[in-house]
């Protein structure tokens, strides 16, 4: 996910003083200033939270990335639960606006897990986080199914409400999503539209 350039590399002193506090990352995945990348971005939902990246060519699978957001200089680590959002979402405070709500729900989707992976809000077949090496029937089919996510405005309670297409272990949904200016999610419907895919999503995260 975010795989643009927005991201600013850490490196020198601020690398091995940050792998230093990590290390070893969930007490098994050792880091070592020579091969573990680190990198921060800001995000548009929060004013002095920062999203860092970590990945090791060395780690098992090789694909897996390790996010922390980090929050005056503590780190709560983004391990495929809600409760570190959530947290997170206090302290901040996060800000919702109708300008940002899209980006939030692709963030959340992204981080908070079910057992077959993230909710990815599937918006562009050049996504990285879509399955790599599709066949051309399984990309036309999704391809021609997903579509950019939309903000459809507010309800009487004041929550953003949201619709996009949803690409979960191997299939696509449509669903549609209440978020509250608190980050609370709540995914109010949902309605398959292809299944059983050859492929699936697979970005680890932990």
């Amino acid at each position: 996910m975010y795989d643009d350039n927005n991201w600013n590399a850490v490196t020198g002193e601020e690398l091995a003083g940050f792998l230093e506090q990590v290390n070893p990352v969930d007490g098994k995945y050792k880091t070592n200033p020579q091969s573990t990348e680190v990198a921060w971005r800001q995000l548009p939902f929060y004013d002095r939270v920062v999203l860092v990246r970590v990945r090791d060519p060395g780690w098992a699978p090789a694909n897996l990335n390790i996010y922390y957001l980090t929050v005056d200089g503590n780190l709560y680590r983004l391990n495929g639960t809600s409760p570190p959002i959530h947290e997170v979402n206090q302290i901040a405070p996060v800000k919702i606006t109708e300008e940002n709500v899209l980006e939030y729900l692709r963030f959340f989707c992204f981080f908070v897990r079910g057992e077959e992976g993230p909710f990815l809000i599937a918006e562009d077949i050049n996504n990285p986080d879509l399955p790599p090496n599709m066949d051309p029937q399984t990309r036309s089919v999704i391809e021609g199914t997903i579509r950019e996510a939309s903000y459809e405005g507010k309800n009487e309670q004041g929550f953003f409400l949201c619709d996009g297409v949803v690409f979960y272990s191997n299939a696509l949904f449509i669903a549609n999503f209440a978020i509250q200016p608190t980050g609370m999610i709540e995914m109010l419907d949902d309605e398959p539209i292809a299944a059983d895919l050859p492929v699936k999503v697979d970005v680890p995260i932990a």
